[in-house]
C-alpha cells in the first residue's frame, strides 16, 4: 500500500483497495469449497456403487447356485438314485 499524506479526511480517499485481487481470492475460496463438496459427494456415490455391485453379485451367485441345484437334482433323478 502507498503511504498516505498526513492530512484531514477519510483514509479511503488515499489508501488503495485492490478489488480485483479481493474478488479473485474470494472466487478461489468458493471454488475450493465447491471442490471439497464435490469430492465428498463423489466419495458417497462410490460407496453406494460398491454396495450395489455387491448386491448384484450376490444375486448372480444365487441364480447360479439355484441352476446348479436344479441340474444336480435332474441328474440324480436321471440316474435313479
Amino acid at each position: 500500500m502507498t503511504q498516505r499524506p498526513i492530512s484531514d479526511g477519510s483514509r479511503y480517499v488515499y489508501d488503495s483497495f485492490d478489488a480485483a485481487s479481493a474478488r479473485i481470492e474470494a472466487n478461489e475460496r468458493v471454488a475450493q469449497e465447491r471442490w471439497t463438496a464435490l469430492d465428498y459427494r463423489l466419495g458417497q456415490i462410490d460407496a453406494v456403487l460398491e454396495r450395489l455391485e455387491r448386491r448384484i453379485w450376490l444375486g448372480v451367485f444365487g441364480v447360479a447356485a439355484y441352476l446348479l441345484a436344479q441340474i444336480f437334482e435332474t441328474l440324480m433323478k436321471a440316474t435313479g438314485k
